[in-house]
């Protein structure tokens, strides 16, 4: 079943251009300026829905409840505790079970609508942000979310959490009860997201973690949530069953309305992919997203799916590519030098694999914001982006100012081309050939360790490629392939040379760019900089796009951003994914209206549904 990306997108009118049309020039005349209590929240303009609106856009009203959605991940768990640094949870857990004072729309770049806040209150220059909490907004035992929970929740998480939560602490000067229900946070600095981020914060109980320890709570300790689902049963590292709260608090919020409609969700876990998939073609799963197009139109022709018990559907959505790839680790030499980075990524001989592994239908990843009017744009920087850059001139990397493009290779196996430029840059670096081996002026050979996940069938066969380049240049690569608890625990410790990568990136990029890529966060245990990079360029880039008033001040920061990004070399990209793949039990029914981001959370599952045919 495939899907017109433009009969899909009325959205693009109603939510996303919608919001953007009315202009940034109207964040000091717009519905907040008063500094009123409103329903909703937008980065930039008014949100594109009325207060009384019945329901988000992609989600059916009129949905029915029931049946049931089985999904799977590879790997295991070791934590249903998905807020703490501690562990493996399942990553599906964070949202089906846990809520925020606001929700997030997916059919506009930025904007929140009440959850379990009824409404937010913030001045032009979004200093402070007041919440007040709705009457009946309950945690899934049937207690009151209370004033007190929020509060506790934020410092909990600011002090014990994730290093996701952790960022937004620091920039909170005071939180304070302002009435019954209501609570206001006051900033330390001059950034327009806070507002919104501060709606996104996870609530939960603070009465559960009296006398025990948030931070390293064993794995039957599972946080009180006020989530639609809770988890029903469980078996350590196999399996995961949530069900519906029949007495679940919001169903009538317009939020929820016509979302969360499965009766019980289960996940189940498999060694790799390739079991995960016979799983799949044998009815175990009832839903799998594919990322590969060649598989997408080789693979899935199995019975299921020729007697029509499984729909496969393509969606395309607006939203940037992001990052795909292999992160070079910077803070380890010899990746600390940008010319060793750049010869690895003309090794990487990116039109053979993508061949190999594609059939060469998905195009490469060429920057961050790709896909998007964020993403750089060919040649020089011109403009204001220019102006953000030019005070850091002396520090950016070749390509920066000039325009940076991906190596392209001439597609045969040998990639003789790009191998000879490759190891002309490595010379220059100081690492010579001696022996047919890549050694330094100590005679050391140029080696590097390769991080990734059990099970992760794919880019294992893209490294075995890729090995085979490295090795031709000298260069002596030994690949480790551990379980989840021993991945999640050297990534954190940045214990590698080369891991996989993904980061999917909004249209409305904000705070979240310093966890991926600030200067504070690159030696931190558990940071997402993986990469470890420290650039004064990227730090003023996303200050300018925190403080932009002005829609092009906004796009012209976050393409400097890119840019800074792009040619720092720091990730090996793959492809891009402009469609989504579901293939699904015919049984499981979405809207016909898809937001702008396409399939992310709050699409599937959140707005599908079951029914017979």
């Amino acid at each position: 079943m495939k899907i017109n990306y433009f009969r899909r997108f009325p959205a693009i009118g109603r939510g996303f251009v919608a919001g953007l049309a009315m202009g940034f020039a109207g964040v000091l005349t717009g519905s907040l300026a008063g500094a009123e209590p409103s329903h909703g929240i937008a980065m930039y303009g008014d949100p594109a829905l009325p207060p009384d609106f019945v329901s988000l856009p992609y989600a059916n009203p009129e949905a029915p409840k029931g049946g049931k959605i089985v999904f799977g991940n590879t790997g295991g768990f070791d934590s249903l505790n998905p807020f703490v640094s501690k562990g493996t949870s399942p990553w599906q857990m964070r949202f089906w079970s846990y809520e925020s004072l606001m929700g997030r729309s997916w059919d506009e770049p930025f904007t929140l609508y009440g959850l379990l806040a009824e409404s937010i209150e913030t001045p032009p220059d979004r200093s402070w942000v007041e919440f007040t909490l709705r009457p009946e907004a309950r945690f899934s035992d049937g207690s009151p979310v209370t004033v007190e929970d929020v509060i506790w929740s934020y410092e909990i998480l600011g002090e014990e959490g994730h290093l996701r939560y952790q960022g937004f602490a620091d920039k909170v000067e005071s939180m304070e009860q302002t009435g019954p229900r209501s609570l206001r946070i006051t900033f330390n600095r001059d950034d327009r997201e806070l507002a919104l981020l501060a709606g996104m914060r996870p609530i939960l109980k603070k009465a559960q973690w009296k006398g025990k320890d948030f931070a390293n709570a064993p794995l039957s300790e599972i946080p009180i949530g006020t989530g639609p689902y809770v988890v029903s049963d469980y078996q350590a590292g196999r399996q995961v069953r949530l069900e519906r709260n029949p007495d679940y608090w919001g169903k009538d919020v317009p939020f929820r309305r016509g979302t969360m409609n499965f009766d019980e969700m289960d996940i189940e876990f498999f060694g790799d992919g390739a079991v995960l998939f016979e799983a799949f073609k044998a009815g175990t799963l009832t839903v799998e997203r594919e990322y590969n197009a060649e598989k997408w139109n080789s693979q899935y022709d199995f019975p299921a799916i020729q007697r029509g018990d499984v729909i496969k559907t393509e969606i395309r959505h607006g939203r940037p590519t992001g990052m795909t790839g292999f992160v070079m680790n910077t803070r380890r030499a010899p990746l600390d030098d940008w010319r060793v980075r750049e010869a690895l990524l003309l090794a990487f001989n990116f039109e053979f694999i993508n061949d190999t592994m594609t059939g060469g239908e998905q195009a490469r990843i060429h920057s961050y914001f790709d896909n998007s009017e964020l993403g750089m744009r060919p040649g020089r920087a011109e403009g204001r982006v220019r102006e953000i850059l030019m005070p850091f001139a002396d520090s950016l990397l070749p390509g920066a100012l000039e325009g940076y493009d991906m190596p392209v290779s001439d597609g045969t196996a040998r990639n003789r081309s790009n191998l000879r430029k490759a190891a002309a840059l490595l010379q220059e670096a100081g690492w010579g050939v001696e022996n047919g081996r890549r050694v330094n002026a100590e005679g050391q050979q140029m080696h590097f360790n390769v991080l990734l996940r059990q099970g992760d069938t794919q880019n294992s066969s893209i490294m075995d490629l890729y090995v085979r380049a490295l090795e031709r240049l000298g260069i002596s690569v030994r690949v480790d392939l551990v379980d989840n608890a021993q991945y999640t625990a050297r990534e954190s410790e940045q214990d590698f040379d080369i891991t996989s990568f993904r980061r999917d990136l909004s249209l409305s990029p904000g705070n979240e760019q310093r966890l991926y890529w600030g200067s504070d966060t690159a030696d931190r245990p558990g940071t997402r900089n993986l990469m470890g990079v420290e650039s004064p360029a990227l730090d003023a880039a996303i200050d300018a796009m925190l403080v932009s008033e002005t829609r092009e001040n906004f796009i012209s920061a976050a393409r400097a951003l890119d840019r800074v990004l792009t040619s720092g070399r720091y990730v090996i990209p793959l492809w891009q994914y402009d469609v989504d793949r579901i293939a699904h039990a015919k049984e499981l029914k979405f809207p016909d209206y898809t937001p702008v981001y396409g399939d992310r959370p709050g699409f599937l599952p959140e707005v599908w549904w079951y029914a017979e045919d």
